[in-house]
């Protein structure tokens, strides 16, 4: 395999030539230098309006007067924040790393979507901007969920909160993580045991206290009600709730929540957007872009940026998944996240609010292009049909992808057996590594392949991803799952994006949409349009010689859990896996498609 990817990564370099220059990178531009010594100081307790205490890590600049402050809230000990924080400490600003309620040092009942941490939040602001050192303009920091503390600080409104820097924030949990389009990912199960208690639980060594390594075994238990009880060594009071409320109108869920015109319209802080075209969590970042830009409750608030990497959840690698994207795939991120903090914290005229809005990373050319918005306003939406000869199965089938609809009515079927799912080849990682080649799970006859002759040109695909799928299943709930697939002429075939879609989610009066506030009846045999978003999407620039290739299968395990196909309402409380008969139906009458967000060529760009 690793001869395979090298041969890729050549073919790339050969065809689209060399990388960006440095004044097309995202992080041009001078920021405030490091000049101060550091003064630190442990475990401040900090009440908030319930009397719970959290607790305070504070580094400041060695210097009298009063400086910005950035907070960073996290439930993996405030202490790993200590390298970042005074980093940005050195350059003036007064940093407050803190323990999330209930976590290592802080007081409180830890349940990761309380809506104490909205409040929490706003509190340390206002504290933060009341201290004698403070220049009463505060910003937020931090990735993950660091990022999804900063949305949820920003939906209450604290008036001294200025900007903030989300990186890999997550959307609403029924759009991304727990539930990925009401399915339970496998890895946020992993997060789940690992974070059952105060601290983290360790059952081996690996990602998530090690919980990663015995992943394809544990998840097979059912009822999911009691998977996390099942897995020990500690128990969380919050998994079974996360189970129990499978839509997200249940009041546990819309307590937390944060999206939305309504939400969105409360918030008035410009947003610095960040996150990588491989991250598990990769729809927060433009729904918040989206979102913030038609909503937001002040003008700076609509002015939010965008920048997309060939990154995974880190963000700023070079080399991800065995592919070495670069020298401009690493960028200065803290210095651009410090040059924002200067603008709207210090209220120094940098020009950083005048930079494009949108920077996005194109894989392939390996380059960075500045656009004037998400999606990229030259998008050509192109559909690429779904047709066959009746036997699409495997990768040996007769599928095919083409942008010329399919004169004669067909389909394709497969049998979902929930105790033989077809396999994830994302191994034991914590996230999504990368590219990974989807070859072995797309050989057995579980999984339908539709692709494209090789192409005659370079097709560049940068943006969101929309399928039509038009399918029927003889079960009465069952998932579909969609996987966008870049084929090399060696036959190495690299996994760029993915849509799933739970059967029992999707809404009737939308189109076939994806509702996370409710569940529809699904009648067996008879034949729905789902319109599946793909929830992870790329830029990358499909060469000339490769194909486009579609994969359709009904579990990828353990990446997501599977679907026992039960008659019940939920899911998480079936025991006994029902075998369903699934059917894609393509043609006239039902012009099943994936349409591709397909630019330009940007070497004679055309209106």
């Amino acid at each position: 395999m690793g001869n395979q990817i090298r041969a890729w990564i050549a073919l790339w370099a050969i065809v689209l030539g060399p990388a960006a220059t440095a004044a097309q990178r995202p992080d041009a531009g001078s920021y405030s230098p490091a000049r101060y010594q550091v003064v630190e100081a442990r475990s401040i307790m900090v009440p908030m309006r319930d009397g719970v205490r959290i607790s305070v890590d504070l580094y400041r600049p060695d210097a009298p007067g009063r400086h910005a402050g950035i907070l960073s809230i996290t439930p993996y000990d405030n202490n790993s924040l200590k390298t970042r924080a005074r980093w940005f400490a050195a350059r003036g600003y007064v940093v407050a790393a803190v323990d999330s309620r209930g976590r290592y040092d802080s007081e409180g009942h830890w349940d990761p979507f309380t809506p104490n941490h909205k409040t929490d939040g706003y509190d340390l602001v206002e504290w933060m901007a009341k201290q004698s050192w403070s220049n009463a303009r505060i910003g937020m920091i931090g990735g993950s969920y660091g990022g999804w503390t900063q949305w949820w600080t920003a939906s209450q409104a604290p008036p001294s909160l200025k900007a903030i820097a989300p990186q890999v924030a997550p959307p609403d949990q029924l759009e991304n993580i727990p539930y990925q389009n009401g399915i339970m990912l496998g890895p946020f199960v992993d997060w789940a045991a690992w974070m059952s208690g105060r601290t983290g639980q360790i059952v081996d060594t690996g990602a998530y206290g090690g919980y990663t390594v015995t992943r394809a075994r544990d998840l097979w238990h059912t009822p999911y009600l009691t998977l996390n009880e099942a897995r020990g060594p500690a128990f969380a009071p919050w998994w079974e709730t996360w189970i129990r409320a499978n839509v997200s109108t249940h009041p546990y869920w819309q307590a937390i929540a944060y999206q939305g015109p309504e939400r969105y319209a409360k918030m008035t802080v410009p947003a610095l957007n960040l996150t990588g075209w491989f991250d598990a969590d990769f729809p927060g970042s433009p729904m918040n872009y989206l979102g913030m830009k038609a909503h937001a409750g002040s003008p700076e608030g609509r002015r939010p940026k965008l920048i997309i990497g060939p990154w995974y959840h880190g963000l700023n690698e070079r080399v991800v998944g065995g592919i070495d994207y670069g020298p401009d795939a690493v960028i200065d991120l803290d210095g651009y996240i410090t040059r924002w903090f200067d603008h709207y914290l210090k209220e120094i005229d940098n020009g950083v609010v005048d930079d494009p809005p949108v920077w996005v990373f194109v894989m392939g050319p390996n380059r960075w292009y500045p656009e004037r918005d998400w999606p990229l306003p030259q998008t050509r939406w192109t559909p690429y049909y779904l047709t066959s000869g009746g036997r699409a199965n495997s990768l040996e089938g007769d599928g095919l992808l083409t942008t010329v609809p399919p004169p004669s009515d067909r389909s394709d079927g497969y049998t979902y057996d929930p105790d033989r799912p077809t396999r994830s080849p994302y191994g034991t990682h914590g996230h999504i590594p990368g590219v990974v080649d989807t070859r072995l799970g797309a050989r057995g006859d579980e999984v339908l392949v539709y692709q494209t002759p090789p192409l005659t040109e370079d097709v560049e695909v940068t943006g969101p991803i929309e399928a039509r799928l038009f399918a029927a299943t003889s079960a009465r709930d069952t998932d579909w799952m969609l996987r966008l697939v870049d084929v090399s002429p060696d036959g190495f075939s690299a996994l760029l994006g993915e849509g799933v879609m739970r059967a029992r989610h999707r809404d009737p009066a939308a189109g076939g949409q994806f509702n996370p506030a409710q569940l529809s009846t699904i009648e067996p045999g008879r034949v729905y349009e789902y319109r599946i978003k793909f929830w992870r999407v790329t830029g990358n620039v499909f060469s000339r010689g490769h194909r486009i290739r579609l994969e359709i299968s009904s579990s990828y395990y353990p990446f997501y859990l599977r679907n026992l196909n039960s008659d019940s309402d939920n899911a998480g409380l079936a025991t006994k896996p029902v075998v369903a008969t699934q059917r894609v139906h393509h043609g006239r009458a039902y012009p099943s498609q994936i349409v591709l967000p397909v630019i330009p060529s940007r070497a004679n760009p055309r209106s």
